[in-house]
């Protein structure tokens, strides 16, 4: 299967203590591992207020992880997020197309010379205006 590259965002309940948000997320991330996918970086992005309220809270923890794996993998952290009681809401993206976009956006801006940086260009030079006659 071919890997891609996944964001998957999830919230945690904002009354789960430090230490069991901390074994949370790592057993998720070794059972992504066991899964088939390569976790590239767990961003603990803090408690934040929610949009709306989800069940009966109105704030909670939010965790990214940036993850390579094909589908199937995917879809076992997706199972594994929606059982797990302390989860609130989760969501994954794939990025690698949005990823290559960018890369491709900002190779054409490396080529192009930029207009600050390059010499100006000579002011012109003053010539004296003629003396009006009277």
């Amino acid at each position: 299967m071919q890997q891609r590259t996944y964001e998957v965002m999830f919230i945690v309940r904002p009354d789960l203590q430090e230490e069991d948000m901390g074994k949370l997320i790592s057993n998720l991330g070794t059972q992504a591992t066991n899964a088939g996918a390569t976790v590239k970086n767990i961003e603990r992005m803090g408690k934040r207020r929610l949009a709306y309220v989800v069940r009966k809270f109105n704030d909670g923890f939010y965790i990214l992880l940036t993850v390579d794996a094909d589908g199937k993998s995917i879809h076992e952290i997706e199972r594994r997020l929606r059982v797990s009681e302390p989860v609130i809401k989760f969501i994954s993206v794939r990025i690698d197309e949005e990823q290559k976009r960018l890369d491709k956006v900002r190779q054409l801006r490396s080529t192009r010379v930029k207009r600050s940086t390059a010499e100006p260009a000579p002011a012109p030079e003053a010539t004296p205006a003629p003396a009006a006659t009277a």
